[in-house]
């Protein structure tokens, strides 16, 4: 097996070995070389102690990142290489950080705090193997195994309960049955962990290639980290445009959007939180149909107060709730008010959200159409002729936006208008364009606006 180690980790090690020390690259980097996968990290592991460490790279910047836990970083080529110290750590009482570490010479020893065997494969400068937990097996037989005892890793650190389905999700592997059966039955630990820990992972789970069975069958999981989601589970929607239940609808609706595109992680954010607030507005008619009249609302804000928790920064928020708010209620041109968008209608919305978050929202709502009866798909050709002519009004740049207005608030304060007024006549006059009573001209404009300071 080769490796092809990128040249400034080369330098690291082999500057280490020079030095008398052992030097290795390990974890996630070594598991994804012999994937086969772009490697764009490297950690590196040692059994020079961190002032040793410091020593022998007296001439290049080093900074103590966590040197109480052995760690320093190592500014090579204005790139930055973390070197750890092998370790052995001690208990975990809180299931998030070890109370105490001791510094070790035995790389196995380094080798066997870690959390999955496939992330604990060692390789020095000249590519030789160092796998003493079978790691490189499971790597090729595609599972995903905790180092020792399932429940000692997961007891020690709560996340990697979440780490273990995450890597499931992306890589595509399997979860050993005893480290699945671990993970679930210790899974209110990951109360412990740190909502930034707990988005960091759901992120990326979400974005998987094998999102769907994960987020089936480790849904348990996904309902400790938000429990908002549990009365999902195993509600039947009694709709004819459904064929799941509310969580699989979900999860089926998430796997629509491409992976690795920009808006990927938006919109499956979004499409987790679009009708979490289904059952709280399920109501059955006299013919045993379900409506969720004002679900788009209630999951809105139900979203938004899961997101702050998890600490999402505020721009992501605002973006994910805008999709979700006007996903289903107020932007609803399908089902039983099947009609064709009129042209001014697709210009007030781009006018209200923005361009961006409207196209955002054409294509939410193709994949949450996607996952519902077949017939539903016949909805997404109507999208696709909006997004047409939403494109085309964008590229033509037809006055959608009071930046667009060819009069502003100064020309209105000329001609008499003054505090909230001036935005009032500006939202009219923008209003009139958009609905072509007005022609966006300075003088039709202005005159309408003397009409109405009358």
């Amino acid at each position: 097996m080769k490796f092809n180690i990128d040249k400034k980790c080369l330098y690291i090690l082999r500057k280490l070995e020079t030095a008398g020390f052992q030097a290795y690259i390990i974890g996630g980097c070594v598991r994804d070389m012999i994937m086969g996968r772009q490697v764009n990290d490297f950690d590196i592991t040692t059994n020079a102690l961190p002032k040793q460490i410091i020593d022998v790279f007296s001439d290049e910047r080093v900074i103590p990142t966590g040197i109480k836990h052995g760690t320093v970083t190592v500014i090579h080529e204005n790139e930055p290489l973390e070197i750890t110290t092998f370790r052995v750590d001690g208990e975990y009482s809180d299931s998030r950080r070890p109370d105490s570490i001791e510094f070790t010479s035995s790389l196995k020893e380094d080798c066997a705090r870690r959390d999955f065997t496939m992330n604990a494969v060692a390789v020095d400068s000249n590519g030789n193997i160092f796998d003493y937990f079978n790691g490189i097996q499971d790597i090729e037989n595609h599972i995903i195994r905790c180092v020792g005892e399932p429940a000692r890793r997961f007891a020690e650190d709560a996340l990697r309960i979440l780490r273990a389905v995450r890597f499931s999700s992306v890589l595509g592997f399997e979860i050993e049955s005893c480290t699945a059966e671990s993970a679930l039955k210790l899974r209110k630990r990951l109360d412990f962990v740190s909502a930034e820990r707990i988005r960091s992972e759901l992120l990326k789970l979400i974005c998987g290639i094998n999102s769907v069975d994960v987020m089936l069958k480790y849904r348990e999981i996904i309902g400790q980290i938000i429990p908002e989601m549990n009365v999902c589970f195993d509600f039947k929607q009694y709709s004819p445009y459904h064929k799941y239940d509310v969580y699989e609808h979900i999860v089926h609706a998430i796997d629509n959007i491409q992976i690795g595109m920009p808006d990927t992680k938006i919109l499956r954010t979004a499409l987790l939180f679009h009708d979490i607030g289904k059952p709280q507005t399920f109501r059955l008619d006299k013919n045993g149909r379900g409506h969720f009249k004002g679900h788009a609302g209630v999951s809105t804000e139900i979203a938004e107060k899961i997101m702050h928790r998890l600490k999402f920064d505020n721009k992501t928020i605002d973006t994910v709730c805008t999709l979700i708010a006007m996903h289903s209620d107020t932007f609803n041109f399908g089902g039983d008010n099947r009609k064709n968008m009129p042209l001014n209608e697709i210009k007030h919305m781009i006018s209200k959200i923005g361009s961006d978050n409207f196209f955002l929202i054409l294509k939410l709502k193709k994949a949450d159409n996607s996952a519902k009866n077949d017939f539903v798909l016949d909805e997404n050709n109507e999208i696709d002729r909006i997004a047409e002519t939403a494109h085309k009004l964008v590229a033509e740049n037809c006055c959608m936006s009071l930046s667009q207005l060819v009069v502003n608030g100064n020309d209105l304060k000329s001609i008499g208008f003054s505090g909230r007024a001036i935005g009032e006549c500006l939202a009219v006059l923008l209003d009139m364009v958009i609905d072509e009573k007005l022609e966006n001209n300075y003088d039709q404009l202005i005159n309408y606006a003397k009409e109405m300071i009358k």
